[in-house]
């Protein structure tokens, strides 16, 4: 299977004289680290800004393998634990930010999500939403398919469909579930 990378990814937290603990790379000189995530698979990464920079949270900054603008080199990934307190303030926030602008694709898994037990339903795993929410969108679904998270919101009365997702994520970053909707395995 060909190995898949982040290309964006939008800054959590930037520390202009490093992190206590930070590999650096041979060859690179210490200086001010990003941790961001990842904007396709919500990978928590750490990255060295170049010389000069200052980067502030939710900049969405390219990481890919071509040459980049902010980015002299990515130290790796980090896991939810490693974050700053900043980083995990500045998250949600974040993945808000990204699921509106993959808006279609979450829509998407609103209009197509299927059952992963014979007892339970990948929606259930969404926080707040539960048995009678999962039936709502299902019903719903059936008539007509979502066409925005507003749509869905509006047409089931569940709360905020961003912040709930933003919530799931958070959870599966920090490895307090089995089960990945949103996120690749560390």
């Amino acid at each position: 299977m060909e190995k898949r990378y982040e290309e964006h990814a939008y800054i959590l937290d930037f520390l202009p004289h490093g992190r206590a603990g930070t590999l650096r790379a041979p060859g690179y000189r210490a200086g001010a680290v990003v941790q961001v995530v990842g904007e396709n698979f919500f990978t928590l990464l750490e990255a060295i800004v170049k010389e000069g920079l200052i980067l502030k949270p939710h900049d969405r900054v390219y990481v890919g393998k071509k040459e980049r603008k902010e980015i002299t080199y990515i130290v790796g990934r980090v896991g939810f634990e490693e974050l700053t307190a900043n980083a995990k303030m500045e998250l949600p926030v974040a993945i808000e930010k990204i699921v509106f602008t993959r808006e279609r694709w979450f829509v998407n898994f609103f209009n197509t999500a299927q059952a992963i037990t014979p007892r339970m339903h990948a929606m259930e795993l969404i926080p707040g939403i539960g048995k009678k929410y999962m039936w709502q969108i299902i019903n719903e679904r059936e008539l007509r398919p979502f066409q925005s998270l507003k749509n869905l919101q509006d047409r089931t009365s569940i709360p905020d469909p961003a912040k709930l997702i933003a919530k799931r994520i958070i959870e599966e970053l920090s490895e307090e579930s089995k089960y990945r909707l949103f996120t690749r395995a560390p």
